[in-house]
């Protein structure tokens, strides 16, 4: 197999990966409704484990894992991580209680904590500079790919055959998947772990601590993700509470609405990424931050609509927008880190990003809702919604200071 073929190959296999990975994440939120009132179980609770739960296991775990991936071969990393992972979702549909649950999206967490990380560095070893922003929105395509078939099949199957079956089939192909990347890919040529960027994990950690840029632009990135993060966990729950759409309505409207919004803003952020980027590095930190400053009046219309016509298009803008940030942030600590400590690099950025945005994001959204609730009803959870308008602002606002330290320059060679 020629180097083309087999970089296509691995980015392909890598990104259907992905797609189970968001799969496995979202299908917790797709079914919050039936879980919620078959379990007992309030918002908070729901939100603590779409949300901050998840999140603290999966940022915990995937430094080390990281580090280790960064110094074996990350193939191998990625395939044990989709099998691990692939099976505590199926264990999900066993649950009985919140706890039980709990142990099991615990165990999601830590199996999803060994994939994105790796595949971060590996595309950046398959693609030059100049084209790794798109590669990397093609990968990132996997969010919105697998939040749309997952809220497709999980409305579908929880409608005709429960929520617990829906686990159990989406669950199902990772496995199938792990090995597939196994047989076709091989792992691409990178910097020794022995050279002089080889480090250990608390010196990565120091590394990556000890640079401004690389904070500064992944503060920005937990801004957003906090967003988007929140949105993708409730809008399911919102759209049947709220605009009082059916779970087979979910499957075939909301899953198209979700897919396509999630895949304008990853691939156009990441296409203008790489359009403007090697030429003025700001524009890593511009591009996002002027679709985030558009976020907050598009969620603000969205969420005043009462007819799901109107408002499910206006959520998708506002996804697309919630979004700009992934594809520009990944690029840019990928290049300023060592081809050594890329791993590990990149799950840093995702520890702020998670835990900032996936941990938090869901978790205040559901708190804001059983605040509401005793006074607003089914209605509390368009009062949290609107809650989440003033983090577009901030969003944009660290995005804006993230542009002014990277400064001008070429994008390839960012300031730490």
């Amino acid at each position: 197999m020629d180097d083309h073929r087999s970089r296509n190959v691995t980015l392909v296999l890598l990104t259907a990966i992905y797609v189970f990975n968001f799969m496995d994440r979202q299908i917790l939120g797709v079914l919050a409704e039936p879980i919620k009132h078959d379990l007992n179980l309030s918002d908070g609770q729901i939100g603590l484990l779409t949300g901050f739960m998840f999140a603290l296991f999966y940022t915990t775990f995937g430094v080390p894992v990281a580090w280790l991936a960064d110094r074996t071969r990350r193939t191998w990393v990625i395939a044990a991580a989709c099998t691990l992972w692939s099976g505590f979702s199926a264990a999900c549909g066993l649950a009985q209680g919140f706890v039980s649950l709990a142990a099991a999206r615990i165990g999601v967490a830590v199996g999803e904590a060994g994939g994105v990380p790796p595949s971060y560095a590996l595309i950046s070893d398959l693609f030059p500079a100049d084209r790794r922003a798109r590669a990397i929105a093609l990968y990132s395509l996997g969010v919105p790919i697998g939040v749309g078939i997952g809220t497709a099949a999980g409305g579908w199957i929880a409608a005709s055959f429960g929520w617990r079956m829906a686990f159990f089939i989406v669950a199902a192909p990772g496995v199938l998947l792990a090995a597939a990347l196994l047989i076709f890919t091989r792992e691409p040529a990178r910097a020794a772990a022995t050279g002089p960027d080889a480090v250990s994990l608390s010196r990565a950690i120091k590394l990556f601590a000890a640079s401004p840029t690389l904070i500064l632009v992944s503060l920005a990135a937990a801004l957003g993700a906090f967003t988007c993060y929140g949105l993708m966990a409730w809008i399911s729950a919102y759209v049947i509470r709220v605009l009082g759409m059916t779970l087979s309505e979910v499957g075939s409207w909301l899953s198209i609405t979700m897919a396509a919004g999630l895949a304008i803003g990853i691939w156009g952020s990441g296409a203008l990424a790489d359009r403007f980027g090697p030429r003025d590095r700001r524009m890593y930190a511009l591009v996002p931050g002027v679709a985030l400053a558009l976020g907050g009046p598009a969620l603000w219309a969205a969420t005043a609509a009462d007819d799901p016509r109107v408002a499910l298009p206006l959520f998708g803008v506002t996804l697309a927008l919630s979004v700009f940030y992934l594809a520009p942030s990944v690029t840019v600590v990928q290049q300023i880190a060592p081809p050594a400590q890329r791993s590990t690099a990149g799950a840093m950025l995702l520890l702020c990003l998670n835990l900032v945005g996936l941990g938090c994001g869901p978790w205040l959204i559901g708190v804001v809702s059983d605040l509401a609730q005793p006074q607003h009803g089914p209605q509390s959870l368009r009062i949290a919604f609107y809650a989440l308008v003033p983090m577009f602002v901030a969003a944009a606002g660290a995005n804006l200071l993230s542009a002014r330290r990277l400064g001008r320059g070429s994008g390839s060679s960012a300031a730490c």
